[in-house]
């Protein structure tokens, strides 16, 4: 399973002062020194943490794939397809939110994403959207033409005792049903050192998008190091599922 790490909220810190530190880009690459697969960024429209310019030198400068995040807008996809990033994610954005509160309302509302969609693919930009584990949803995804969906794990992240083995369900069913339809799965949204094990080990899904849990880590005890434990709590949480099913299988081998 492939590691993202958002860095968003280093420019956060940075957009406090409106001064040039820390800064994003040698922030990402600590990140990559710590073991992530790739950067994630999102370029809001309101331009509150990441700035142009950060895209536009990370693209430049890092060694893994970029993920940027932005709103379905024109504006948003010119500036996409004059970056080139690997990958773009299409995420619902609203100005007074904290953070994105939910995924793309593909269902009601793809009118603005399917002309995005087209324009980042004809420049060879890999696209996904962010989306709820929604049946219906992701359906709706596969229809658009995207490439991947990024599940929404926000209300898993909020969830406890049976209410999030049930939101580990339904994350696993959207998961199975993306796969069949040939997208490619990835989850985020809240995921911490604490609860990203059950959705490390959801089966299908190869792509974990990680922000704030590893940086404010990352104020303790450094950057890479913030990483490297995320990545071995995903490692462990992997190994773990691959050895139950491996049991399940021996035990249907054994059987009647």
């Amino acid at each position: 399973m492939r590691l993202y790490i958002n860095i968003d909220h280093v420019a956060t810190v940075r957009q406090a002062r409106r001064t040039d530190e820390p800064d994003p880009v040698r922030a990402a690459v600590l990140a990559e020194l710590g073991g992530a697969d790739g950067i994630t960024v999102h370029l809001r429209e309101d331009r509150r943490h990441v700035q142009d310019r950060d895209v536009e030198l990370l693209r430049r400068t890092i060694r893994t794939p970029l993920n940027l995040e932005i709103a379905a807008t024109s504006e948003m996809e010119r500036i996409a397809r004059d970056t080139g990033p690997h990958q773009v994610t299409l995420v619902p954005e609203r100005r007074e939110e904290i953070t994105t509160e939910g995924g793309l309302a593909l269902v009601d509302a793809a009118s603005a994403v399917a002309p995005v969609l087209r324009g980042l693919a004809e420049d060879g930009i890999r696209t996904s959207l962010f989306i709820d584990p929604d049946p219906r949803i992701v359906r709706r995804a596969a229809e658009l033409g995207a490439v991947a969906v990024e599940l929404h794990t926000g209300e898993f992240a909020n969830a406890d005792g049976v209410d999030r083995a049930r939101q580990v369900e339904r994350l696993q069913a959207a998961a199975e049903l993306g796969r069949e339809l040939g997208l490619a799965v990835h989850a985020g949204h809240g995921l911490t050192y604490e609860n990203v094990a059950p959705v490390a080990a959801l089966r299908g899904c190869e792509e974990l998008n990680i922000g704030h849990s590893v940086v404010s880590r990352a104020v303790l005890v450094g950057l890479e190091r913030a990483v490297r434990e995320m990545k071995q709590i995903i490692r462990l949480a992997r190994e773990g599922a691959a050895g139950a099913v491996e049991e399940r299988g021996a035990a249907g081998a054994d059987g009647p």
